[in-house]
């Protein structure tokens, strides 16, 4: 089967996201808002509960907006294993593997909890280039602009037509 490296790509963000975000709420009791361990001066894991889509937008704090949350995503997961399954590149079915295994552990957060947990908080000082996220976050994106970038730069370009075979 030519998608498992996919597959696989996505069971393994699958585990990590999640046993990250067990190791962060359980052992290391990072897990009501303000709890913070700082790590570096630039690193620190923070408890954020991400109730939204990305970026915190579209916040799904009902019952109803929970679960069309979930469905939305569950068929856009569904798109990206298919799509996988037929994907000849390996390069683009490891980074389809980089999204479904991002889109599952946000999945299990959403319905096992009702919010996304989200802990890294890269910053400089107190300026946050980015919002807290998590692997499965990192993940997504990571796969998402493998996928740009192969398709607007580096994808195979059909080969030409050549005259003798055009005349048959």
């Amino acid at each position: 089967m030519r998608s498992a490296n996919g597959f696989a790509t996505a069971a393994a963000v699958f585990v990590a996201d999640q046993a990250i975000k067990l190791m962060v709420t359980g052992p290391l009791h990072i897990d009501m808002l303000g709890a913070v361990r700082h790590l570096t001066p630039f690193f620190a894991l923070r408890f954020v509960p991400n109730v939204g889509v990305s970026l915190g937008l579209l916040p799904a704090d009902g019952s109803v907006t929970r679960w069309a949350l979930v469905a939305m995503t569950g068929a856009i997961a569904l798109g990206v294993a298919v799509w996988m399954t037929r994907e000849t590149s390996r390069q683009d079915r490891v980074a389809l593997g980089f999204v479904l295994g991002g889109a599952f552990g946000n999945i299990v957060d959403r319905v096992r909890l009702g919010y996304v947990i989200d802990y890294a908080d890269l910053h400089i000082g107190e300026w946050r280039p980015f919002l807290v996220f998590n692997v499965a976050d990192a993940a997504i994106t990571v796969g998402v602009l493998v996928l740009l970038v192969r398709a607007l730069l580096v994808r195979e370009k059909p080969k030409p037509v050549s005259v003798e075979n055009s005349n048959a």
